[in-house]
């Protein structure tokens, strides 16, 4: 009984680990020497204490385990060592008084002058010799922090290993043969230490002591990563022999790509081999890596070793932005603060390393690496915004973090290389929510494998918090794009370069792939690309020139959006060449100036010249009641757009409102304007001007211009008669017929009456029955009048069937030679007048004594 507890008494004391955890180091193990010098910390460490310059202290613990043993510990030096400043633990020691000089044993140094982690044997005669030399400068830094491990086998064979920064990857030091010492009392630490910078900086964990087990495991592959089409890294679970780790005929990939051309351990990480690949790996295709003939460095080898990786090239719309907090005031539950949220929507991980979000005014830094799981989210945003949207999900911050207006803007998500994963253009009518609008919610991709659908697939979010971070959309739903593309306009820059707009983004390669045929003998376009981030716009070259004054048609086929739906019968577009515009080439023909309470102000231009004209390049105003000077000068579209000759072109505020309540037959024609001059209620002015600053047309509008028996002006339209009459004549304007819903946007005007003329020298009445009831339908008489000369003084008189004036439309007034006068219904005191007939007295006379009397019949009838 007695010989076996002595026996295992032996075998415990043979073994040695401490931790520190239990708070202390006088018990368990017992630690002896200065121990007034030392301290446990409250991270539970082992720490100096001692506070004396120009000395040395050390701690000791019995230790009898000295062959075929395996010594590990922690040790972080919190400064840059010297040779008066550096820590030696003993591994084995002849006396638990490391400082006597007859003191043997094995220690290891951290430190001295070359700055090292080398092994040292210690003689009786107090000399100490170097048996494994380290790395010079390995522990250059002011604060040093390693694992160190030193194994002694059968043979006698010492090797010294170190994991600096402790990332749990070993590095051999290297090895040596050394057999004086065979026995071991003690284990311990000596410090040596010069000034008080380098008090209490030395700190130490983990040490154990135990039996060496030789390795008979070959080794073990732990992960095959692909960084590019042709690198993949491979990480061991030990170190291999740098011989059999770069034999390139010991690595082998299948489907085709076969073995490397080179590979390479790497520099810092022993564990890692990198292999370079002449045949790509197929993008998406899972491979897997054999290794047959490596050996790890007690000489195990490695047979039929196996990993699975795959390399993925990820596409666009991979990554989608998914949720935005544009507008986090007021405040409903969320941070105060803007984010943007990314989904992963492929089947792989993707790193976002180097991903950058981009918007027109410029772009964020790029993203750290992070790999984002399939269906998995991420959030951008600010880095003093990480803390407060953690909670809700991963954040990753990035640097010039993009602003985002509260109105809409243009985003863009990049990947390293700058090519565009996804965009969105949002705005206001997005939200589908007035209030939700004003902030504090946030807006959410309904279908996020619909990335390109724009506000039909984006909405305010319904979670109370105000929005989902880090969490499924409240909206999520199944809203699939089974909607062909169409195209919506084209632009010509150029006389042989066309742009095309779509009313959607394309599949980019099928874009650049599809046909674009040009009418009028220019034939197909060629040098095709489609124009990022949005991917709307084609553009292509022509080899025939554009002819000025030519109207030119194309013809879109072979192309698809983002979704697959191939291009339909809206397909095609006209283009031209832009001409410069002179006065009345555009006017002003249209426009609600007092929209009721729940409405917006228009304005309707029409292009009466033979002219194709761009609107960006023409610009809109009002002028000052008091003033008269031109107010804030706006651009009729803020990008290049065709108004071609008879074309109309209506700007507002709010395009939704104008469709719901008024008919908009060319909703082509309907633009936003993301704002418009103030039209003033009773009267004010509407200015277009060109390029140059020339006034192309000029309106100065009055509310008496309205047809006098409409109660209610409040959503009536002002429309123009007739384009090619003077714009400021009262008579050639009129409130839009009540039929037609008070306002014509986008087409021909209701009260629309082209003056044909009556034949020369006569006076004509046009229509001879009229019914004056604002339906849009013969509401007025245009008395038209022809006469051989110009100069005539003209009196216009309206006469009951009796002969009675009933109006008196004109006195004295000065005429051309042909024109014509309006008659709404009304007499002298803008009452309608009775049905019946009547006779309109055309009195005519010049200075020269000429003078002529007409009386043509006119009829006053009931609404049909």
């Amino acid at each position: 009984m007695f010989i076996g507890l002595c026996l295992l008494y032996v075998q415990c004391v043979a073994q040695l680990s401490d931790s520190f955890s239990d708070g202390d180091f006088t018990n368990n193990p017992v630690w002896s020497g200065q121990t007034s010098e030392w301290i446990i910390n409250a991270g539970g460490q082992l720490q100096s204490n001692h506070t004396t310059t120009n000395s040395n202290f050390y701690l000791s613990t019995t230790n009898a385990r000295a062959t075929e043993a395996q010594w590990d510990f922690w040790v972080r030096l919190g400064f840059n060592p010297s040779g008066a400043n550096f820590a030696d633990v003993y591994l084995t020691a002849s006396n638990g008084n490391l400082t006597l000089s007859n003191t043997t044993g094995y220690f290891v140094r951290m430190g001295d002058t070359p700055d090292e982690v080398s092994l040292y044997r210690k003689d009786a005669n107090g000399s100490s010799v170097k048996i494994i030399d380290g790395t010079d400068g390995l522990l250059n830094s002011s604060n040093n922090i390693l694992r160190i491990r030193v194994i002694r086998n059968a043979a006698n064979q010492w090797t010294l290993l170190r994991d600096v920064n402790a990332t749990g990857s070993y590095i051999t030091e290297g090895t040596a043969t050394d057999a004086t010492h065979n026995t071991s009392s003690f284990f311990g630490i000596w410090v040596r230490q010069s000034t008080s910078s380098f008090f209490q900086r030395h700190f130490f964990d983990d040490f154990e002591v135990k039996d060496y087990a030789p390795d008979i495991t070959p080794p073990s592959i732990v992960s095959a990563t692909a960084l590019s089409p042709t690198v993949l890294e491979v990480v061991f679970n030990e170190a291999l022999q740098t011989a059999t780790a770069t034999q390139v005929t010991n690595y082998s990939v299948n489907n085709g790509v076969g073995n490397p051309v080179s590979a390479i351990p790497d520099a810092a990480n022993p564990l890692l081999i990198r292999l370079s690949f002449n045949t790509p790996f197929p993008n998406g295709a899972n491979l897997q890596l054999t290794v047959n003939g490596v050996r790890d460095l007690a000489g195990n080898t490695l047979s039929n070793g196996t990993a699975t990786f795959f390399f993925y090239t990820p596409q666009r719309y991979d990554i989608v932005i998914h949720e935005l907090m544009v507008d986090p005031t007021p405040v409903i539950g969320l941070p105060n603060t803007s984010w943007i949220e990314l989904r992963n929507v492929s089947r792989f991980p993707i790193n976002l390393q180097g991903y950058r979000l981009n918007r027109s005014l410029g772009q964020s830094g790029p993203l750290p690496a992070y790999v984002l799981q399939p269906d998995s989210l991420v959030l951008l945003c600010t880095g003093s915004a990480v803390p407060l949207l953690s909670p809700f999900g991963a954040a990753l911050s990035t640097t010039n973090f993009p602003s985002l207006p509260n109105t809409g803007e243009n985003i863009w998500l990049t990947n390293a290389t700058g090519r565009v994963m996804h965009s969105i253009s949002y705005d206001l009518s997005w939200y589908q929510n007035a209030v939700k609008a004003e902030g504090g919610w946030t807006l959410e991709m309904a279908d996020a494998r619909n990335p390109c659908a724009g506000n039909t697939n984006w909405k305010a979010s319904n979670n109370p918090l105000g929005g989902t971070p880090g969490s499924v959309n409240s909206i999520a739903t199944n809203n699939r794009d089974q909607v062909a593309p169409q195209v919506i306009r084209a632009f010509a820059p150029n006389n042989q370069t066309i742009i095309i707009t779509f009313n959607e983004p394309l599949d980019s390669t099928q874009a650049a792939a599809g046909t674009y045929m040009v009418s009028n003998g220019i034939g197909a376009g060629n040098n095709i690309s489609a124009i990022p981030p949005e991917f709307t716009q084609v553009q292509f070259n022509t080899t025939v020139p554009l002819q000025a004054g030519t109207v030119y048609t194309i013809t879109a086929a072979g192309l698809k959006d983002c979704a697959g739906n191939a291009i339909g019968n809206i397909n095609t577009a006209r283009v031209g060449l832009a001409s410069q515009p002179d006065s009345l080439d555009l006017i002003v023909n249209e426009i609600l100036f007092n929209p009721d309470p729940q409405g917006v102000d228009y304005i309707e231009f029409y292009n009466r010249s033979n002219k194709t004209l761009n609107a960006g390049t023409l610009f809109f105003t009002n002028r000052s009641s008091t003033t008269g000077n031109l107010g804030s000068i706006l651009p009729l579209s803020p990008v290049n757009r065709l108004i071609f000759p008879g074309e109309f072109y209506v700007l507002t505020e709010n395009a939704n409102l104008i469709r719901q309540q008024f008919t908009v037959l060319n909703p082509e024609f309907l633009v936003q304007s993301s704002s418009m001059p103030s039209f003033p209620d009773d009267r004010g002015w509407a200015v277009v001007l060109n390029n140059t600053g020339r006034i192309v047309d000029e309106l100065a509008y009055n509310q008496r211009w309205h047809f006098p028996l409409i109660s209610n002006r409040e959503g009536v339209s002002l429309e123009r008669i007739d384009p090619d009459k003077a714009t400021n004549n009262a008579d050639n304007w009129t409130s839009a017929a009540q039929n037609a819903g008070f306002g014509t946007p986008t087409y021909q005007n209701s009260q629309f009456k082209k003056d044909i003329g009556a034949p020369e020298g006569n006076i004509t009445i046009n229509p001879a029955m009229f019914s004056p009831d604002n339906d849009g339908f013969e509401d007025f008489a245009f008395i038209e009048f022809r006469f051989a000369e110009p100069g005539f003084v003209a009196n216009v008189t309206i006469l009951d069937a009796l002969g009675r004036p009933v109006r008196i439309l004109q006195r004295n007034t000065t005429i051309a030679a042909s024109g014509s006068f309006r008659w709404d219904g009304l007499n002298d005191k803008q009452q309608r007048v009775a049905t019946g007939n009547y006779v309109v007295l055309f009195e005519v006379f010049n200075l020269q004594g000429k003078k002529q009397s007409y009386k043509k019949a006119v009829m006053v009838a009931k609404k049909f």
